[in-house]
């Protein structure tokens, strides 16, 4: 059986003790550097290039998984059927050569394209192009007949001028400690999250009933919902009530693997748990768990893992819903489609 390293969660998410002098100094430094940067676009110092076409851009000032790509797939799907015909720019995180820009279609492999942009093309079937030169990416896409450009995890490349930014945060974790890193979570100081168009919270996995409103704070209420377990190796799709009362292996190679845990477990699911680090690239040997009991796992996994798990396999796919009152704010806010 391979040894996996289970990931830590950091103390700045929920020890409010004070980090050592060495990370503090070292926050404080990485601070004024991202300020400076900062500073550098806002005032035309450093240049900001097009697309040619609009950009929304999707992402968080904390490290760490918040749900973007549960909402990166909403938005296409909402912009598909306003008439739009999005495309998405990612990096690729955990690809063997991110230097190498790559299209990625529903074949491809997740270790050349990355397991998140593989989820969003597969889910979505619309042009998604990795490049870790965000502006090359949207204008790849927009040269190969995208009007639209929604880009992942990009509220920090600057370079790439944007039209919306969406700030997407988890509501259990929120800014963790509120310090920089490697002090704390922060990429950016919690101010800059003030500059973003919306503020999309992230409450897990709820019923759409539940999704009405804005909070009245500017912040946007998302919620998860789950839909029927797929086979990975054939066989008949499951809701996930079906395993209520059964002990099932879960996998997570996920930002916050317990939210899929805890997912699991609301739904009566005895969870015996296997918590990856996040953009885990899985071999067979992961999945020696010594019993033949069902495994679920996330989507995001489950594009990696196909051939690996050898027991019964499922992969539990989650929808974003969000109020309509959010998608005719959103919608507003874009500049008229070019017919």
């Amino acid at each position: 059986m391979s040894r996996k390293p289970l990931p830590q969660t950091p103390a700045w998410w929920h020890d409010g003790s004070t980090p050592p002098l060495h990370a503090r100094l070292l926050a404080t430094l990485y601070g004024n550097l991202a300020a400076l940067r900062r500073t550098a676009y806002r005032r035309d110092w450093l240049r900001k290039h097009k697309a040619g076409v609009p950009v929304l851009v999707v992402g968080n000032i904390v490290a760490g998984g918040t749900g973007k790509t549960p909402l990166v797939i909403a938005l296409v799907a909402r912009l598909r059927a306003e008439g739009w015909t999005p495309g998405v720019a990612s990096r690729g995180h955990g690809r063997e050569d991110e230097a190498t820009p790559r299209w990625v279609g529903a074949g491809s492999n997740a270790s050349q394209v990355g397991d998140e942009p593989l989820l969003i093309a597969r889910a979505t079937g619309v042009k998604v192009r990795v490049d870790r030169d965000r502006v090359a990416a949207a204008k790849a896409l927009a040269a190969a007949g995208c009007d639209i450009v929604v880009c992942d995890d990009g509220l920090q490349h600057y370079r790439l001028a944007r039209d919306i930014e969406i700030e997407v945060q988890d509501a259990r974790r929120r800014y963790g400690n509120g310090r920089l890193l490697p002090a704390g979570p922060l990429r950016e100081p919690v101010e800059r999250a003030a500059d973003c168009d919306f503020r999309v919270l992230n409450l897990g996995v709820a019923s759409e009933h539940e999704v009405q409103r804005d909070s009245g704070l500017g912040e946007w209420p998302m919620r998860l919902r789950v839909g029927v377990a797929q086979p990975l190796h054939g066989g008949r799709a499951q809701p996930l009530s079906a395993f209520a009362g059964q002990r099932v292996h879960a996998v997570a190679g996920i930002g916050d693997p317990e939210r899929f845990f805890a997912m699991l477990r609301d739904a009566g699911i005895a969870v015996v748990p296997h918590a990856f680090p996040d953009h885990h690239a899985y071999v067979a040997g992961d999945f020696e768990f010594g019993s033949r009991l069902p495994v679920l796992m996330t989507v995001k996994d489950a594009v990696k893992c196909a051939d690996l798990a050898d027991a019964p396999a499922f992969m539990v796919p989650v929808d974003a819903v969000l109020p309509q009152a959010f998608w005719v704010g959103l919608l507003e806010r874009l500049p008229p489609r070019v017919v």
